[in-house]
């Protein structure tokens, strides 16, 4: 197992070497990079500095010296602008230059500073991680603490009218876009027409710090308890007809039959037997579950009910072209995306010891 460990360690760096190479030369084509996203705000009406406070090119400053030139507005700015402009970000040097550069960096663990947030790439990931957590890691457990025991309970009943009834609703649960689901959600319960049970917005009160300790958990609680539930839908479906399949699966195989031939009673040759062998796949999975709720899917969550996280934080990059956001982002998930496909593995191997990866590549 050790070797084969290694063997997938020594695999991220060219995988994650690629992914930064494709998405390096996919943004030397698109139009609007940062520099134009500078100019357009220039010659635009209003408060063209208000959006760059980052720790990155002093932008203000030079904004506040092209727009006191002749040169401003509708007439066009002055070459040696544009040439400081594009000096004071980098984008002087060639492409290849700039990403070896970039790689150099990252190897050192300076993912620099970004273009338009207040702050480096690293604070704002860490300042909005807790949200991406908080939704990742709830909706993951319950999800898990629900669709187990549910899924189990349908295979053994296949066919029921328990096993139809629940089947049904879990169609209908997974056929709702979580969005969809989240905008009915604060409509019910959050003020919007009906009842108002929960906090419209944000992770925790506006006075949190100064309750008592069980005070901030009710609190904490109370505020993720929507976003969760709407973050939750899909997985709570997946997973449970996933359980399931798993477990009809296992029970129609010979060694369920000799269980059952040998009179043990049917708790245990369900639990003694067939969980271990039903729930490789399901239990396995954990990891890379976690990362898709992590990831994927909480724009929107996070939009709606006001939540400063890592989805909001990448589509806004991706708005404003903010690059070392965007690269320093994708460099950080991408290398924890491989390892949790490294633990995944062994996950596999712990609950099930007779998995040997060795063996199967051999």
């Amino acid at each position: 197992m050790g070797a084969y460990i290694l063997r997938r360690l020594a695999l991220v760096i060219p995988t994650l070497l690629g992914i930064m190479v494709i998405n390096f030369a996919l943004t030397q084509f698109v139009p609007g990079g940062p520099i134009e996203q500078i100019i357009a705000n220039l010659q635009g009406q209003g408060d063209v500095t208000a959006g760059f406070t980052g720790n990155g090119p002093d932008t203000a400053n030079m904004f506040e010296e092209a727009s006191n030139s002749d040169y401003a507005g509708a007439r066009g700015l002055p070459p040696e602008f544009i040439e400081k402009l594009e000096k004071e970000f980098g984008f002087d040097k060639p492409p290849l230059t700039r990403f070896m550069l970039m790689l150099w960096n990252y190897v050192r663990l300076d993912f620099g500073d970004s273009y338009f947030g207040a702050g480096t790439v690293i604070e704002l990931v860490i300042d909005k991680m807790p949200v991406s957590i908080t939704l990742g890691l709830w909706s993951t457990l319950i999800a898990y603490l629900v669709s187990i025991p549910l899924g189990i309970r349908k295979a053994v009943r296949d066919g029921s009218r328990f096993d139809n009834v629940t089947s049904g609703i879990i169609i209908v649960a997974y056929a709702i876009p979580g969005f969809l689901f989240a905008v009915l959600l604060l409509v019910l319960f959050a003020g919007g027409s009906y009842w108002q049970i929960f906090p419209l917005r944000g992770l925790v009160s506006d006075n949190w710090e100064e309750l008592s300790i069980l005070g901030k958990i009710a609190d904490y609680f109370w505020h993720i308890t929507l976003p969760v539930l709407a973050s939750t839908i899909s997985a709570f479906a997946t997973l449970t007809l996933l359980t399931k399949n798993s477990f009809l699966d296992e029970i129609k195989k010979q060694y369920v039959i000799t269980a059952r031939a040998k009179g043990q009673t049917e708790r245990k040759v369900l639990y003694g037997h067939v969980f271990r062998n039903a729930m490789l796949i399901v239990i396995a999975g954990f990891p890379s579950v976690f990362i898709g709720v992590f990831f994927s899917g909480s724009l929107i969550i996070e939009t709606l009910f006001s939540l400063d996280g890592l989805g909001r934080l990448g589509f806004e990059a991706a708005l404003q072209r903010d690059y070392p956001v965007i690269f320093g982002t994708l460099f950080i998930f991408g290398l924890i995306g491989l390892v949790v496909g490294i633990l995944s593995d062994l996950m596999y191997v712990f609950v099930d010891p007779r998995i040997d990866f060795e063996k199967r590549e051999g």
